[in-house]
């Protein structure tokens, strides 16, 4: 039982999901998403929709159910072709999933998995939600950015122009009381900027480290997750109100029921995930795997960069054969965040490898949840279409994304940047 209650990556993904789950029930991050893309210029149409599938992994389903239908209307709407605007979300909902300018529940998800997979070496290394943070703010932009030039380049063209009925059974016009809810929850949001702002500038303000004055180990970073909830908690309840999509607490109390109940998967699969990296740790197995690993690659000779493009491959190839992120990286972390550590080479850096390639082939692989869905919304344009359609478009979004997200760590590495605020690229071998 304590195998489970004490299993890191537990309480702050269901924690956060309390929060986020107001705001997507309450409408307001479907309204905030929709706003995006009906407001970009017709220029920058294609990159819009990829950013928004980008950010819309903060939620638990609104890229795949909003985002990815709305971007084909959207692209109807534009004279273009739909598939090309579901391809594109497609691209950026799924293989943008782990990138972000919000640190969301799979940063917590993966985060607490890295640490117990640290704790097989080192008892008090701790992988916080945010230490992957300044490279998947970098990583939206880029996702977006090659995600445009994938559709602009190759998908469009290959589309050509769309012939087929026009449908739209989906509403790309935000009503007045959505506009107000909106608005209103913007101005929640920004109270609490000021509150958290006021807390980080002075020097010794009341979310820094009491004795050393600095940010990291701090209230603010200890109590991210919490933060991060109650931010999206008040802001999506002040928009249910303004918008009337929540008529009172009961709806308040129900939306999180629900988000919860959607977790019931997550919670058994953590379940046994914490039984199998506790036993791990129990047998040193895991660690016997690692020093043994870890010795070869010494005899290697190679560097972190082609450890970790290696390490990229082999997560994207595993993704093809294990659909969920979480279950992937509880069965992989325990072995290869040992051995790299051993290496000195930080588990911040493994995790970010990893969220690279498992992201890269989501979009290819059919056990990929959604899969289906996303099928049905292209057979709405084009009645023929298949799994092979799917695969045809998305597979060259999966091998930009694989090549140049790979390239753009290899730099992060080269360079010395640090991947988060917290943590560090490379340690001293335990």
């Amino acid at each position: 039982v304590s195998n489970f209650t004490q299993f890191a990556p537990v309480g702050p993904v269901l924690v956060v999901m309390l929060g986020l789950g107001i705001a997507e029930r309450s409408g307001l991050i479907q309204t905030a998403l929709k706003l995006l893309v009906l407001r970009a210029p017709a220029k920058f149409l294609t990159f819009i929709v990829v950013l928004a599938g980008v950010l819309s992994s903060i939620a638990v389903d609104s890229g795949y159910v909003v985002m990815i239908p709305l971007a084909g209307l959207i692209f109807l709407a534009a004279g273009r072709h739909p598939l090309a605007g579901t391809a594109a979300c497609f691209a950026g909902v799924s293989g943008g999933f782990s990138a972000n300018l919000l640190i969301g529940p799979v940063d917590a998800i993966l985060g607490g998995i890295s640490t117990e997979a640290a704790h097989l070496l080192d008892p008090n290394y701790e992988v916080t939600a945010a230490a992957n943070y300044y490279f998947i703010i970098a990583s939206t932009f880029l996702i977006a950015g090659l995600g445009t030039w994938v559709t602009e380049r190759y998908i469009s063209p290959l589309l050509g122009d769309y012939k087929g009925a026009e449908t739209n059974d989906l509403s790309t016009v935000l009503l007045p009381e959505e506009r107000k809810g909106l608005w209103a929850a913007n101005l929640a949001g920004l109270l609490i900027v000021i509150f958290v702002l006021s807390g980080l500038i002075p020097e010794h303000g009341f979310l820094r480290h009491p004795e050393t004055g600095g940010v990291i180990k701090s209230p603010f970073m200890s109590g991210l997750i919490a933060l991060i909830a109650i931010t999206a908690a008040i802001m999506g309840a002040v928009y249910g109100w303004i918008s009337g999509r929540f008529k009172s607490h009961v709806d308040i109390i129900e939306s999180m029921e629900k988000t919860i109940a959607l977790m019931a998967t997550y919670i058994v699969l953590m379940f046994f995930a914490a039984q199998f990296v506790n036993y791990f740790s129990w047998t040193h197995l895991g660690l016997i795997v690692a020093i043994k690993g870890a010795e070869l690659l010494k005899v290697s000779g190679l560097s972190s960069i082609p450890l970790m493009l290696g390490f990229i491959l082999l997560s994207s190839v595993a993704n093809l054969f294990i659909g969920s992120a979480s279950a992937k990286w509880a069965i992989i972390a325990p072995v290869f965040i040992p051995m790299f550590m051993l290496l000195g080479i930080a588990p911040e850096v493994v995790q970010a490898a990893y969220r690279v390639g498992d992201s890269s082939s989501n979009i290819i692989t059919p056990l990929m949840p959604y899969f289906a869905l996303v099928f049905a919304f292209m057979k709405r344009y084009d009645e023929k279409a298949g799994v092979g359609t799917i695969m045809t478009l998305m597979l060259p979004y999966s091998i930009v994304f694989l090549f140049g997200w790979g390239l753009l760590l290899s730099i992060w590495l080269a360079l010395g940047i640090p991947l988060g605020p917290s943590g560090s690229l490379f340690i001293n071998s335990p």
